[in-house]
């Protein structure tokens, strides 16, 4: 069976009711480009990681995902997974915020996305990693995934909506008013702190103007630090709802570094640590480090990129 040239797996509740129709038409807007797509309906992440897996293993050339910034993730980290990937990334952005998306200057409509896919250029760009579990855009600790957690937990037991659900999880931390104590060593150095928040992004996120919760490159392999200061109840509600939607407050609330590694240390044995929106129990200590140049995306040709990142190859190369 002649192997396609692209295997695109989307998220089915992006569809919004009407996912075979939205497969149906990814499927027939390849072909318009000349592509021959095999697209794959996906519930859950981890079909979406069994797709991507096959995928990488039969070296096709593009792996798509339709989706938000968590599902680009998921697919993102199988990528990364795979010793001597030969595969890029191609984003269909199909979630509320697409962060990453945005950063990469990749079109936020469908079919412009998808003219991208067959079009664009490959880059190749960094990630993060927290021990050994790969984000694209950031990974947090303390107050939002706390409140992420106990959202989901409102979703699933009372059947409330997801802004809802936000809004009573909010109210939950306002009480409990959560605190870490850390110790962060930033390329070895130690550094205590006393924080609700702590923020580690994949490169620097602009904090000026309209800028705020945006990335100008994902090449430079550097991972950014966020710690909040101390703030009150009030100040953790305009926190969290600022770490919902990717956006920074002005640096005076945090204080701000980069680093290639950041190891963080904690008396507790395991805690919450949200990738890219998602919640994971993990084992302290944490170790942090920037993965540069580990990802290969399909990007527009218009779209910056630093030098000695940017891959020369053909997007089709001669498969």
């Amino acid at each position: 069976m002649h192997r396609p040239d692209v295997v695109a797996t989307i998220n089915a509740r992006a569809g919004g009711g009407h996912a075979q129709a939205l497969a149906a038409h990814i499927t027939g807007q390849f072909a318009r480009h000349g592509l021959h797509a095999s697209v794959h309906l996906a519930q859950r992440g981890e079909d979406m990681l069994a797709v991507a897996r096959q995928a990488v293993a039969d070296q096709v050339p593009v792996v798509v995902v339709g989706g938000g910034d968590g599902s680009i993730n998921a697919v993102a980290s199988a990528l990364l997974a795979a010793p001597h990937c030969c595969s890029a990334l191609g984003v269909l952005p199909l979630g509320t915020l697409n962060h990453f998306a945005k950063d990469l200057n990749i079109p936020l409509e469908l079919d412009e996305a998808i003219a991208n896919i067959a079009s664009g250029r490959r880059l190749r760009v960094d990630s993060g990693e927290v021990n050994g579990q790969a984000f694209i855009n950031n990974s947090s600790l303390g107050l939002y995934p706390d409140i992420v957690r106990e959202r989901e937990k409102q979703q699933a037991r009372l059947g409330r909506g997801k802004w809802l659900a936000f809004t009573w999880a909010a109210l939950g931390a306002l009480r409990r008013y959560p605190f870490l104590r850390v110790r962060l060593y930033i390329d070895g150095q130690p550094h205590w702190r006393r924080t609700p928040f702590v923020f580690i992004g994949n490169n620097r996120y602009l904090m000026r103007g309209l800028d705020i919760g945006k990335r100008s490159t994902l090449t430079e392999g550097q991972l950014s630090l966020y710690v909040c200061h101390h703030t009150g109840r009030w100040g953790l509600l305009r926190l969290a709802l600022h770490a919902l939607f990717g956006r920074l407050e002005q640096a005076h609330d945090f204080d701000v570094l980069s680093a290639t590694e950041i190891h963080i240390e904690t008396h507790r044995k395991r805690m919450r640590v949200a990738t890219d929106g998602e919640v994971l129990i993990m084992q302290t200590p944490l170790h942090y480090r920037i993965r540069p140049a580990s990802l290969e995306v399909i990007v527009p040709h218009e779209a910056a990129s630093a030098p000695g990142h940017d891959s020369a190859d053909k997007l089709w190369g001669d498969h």
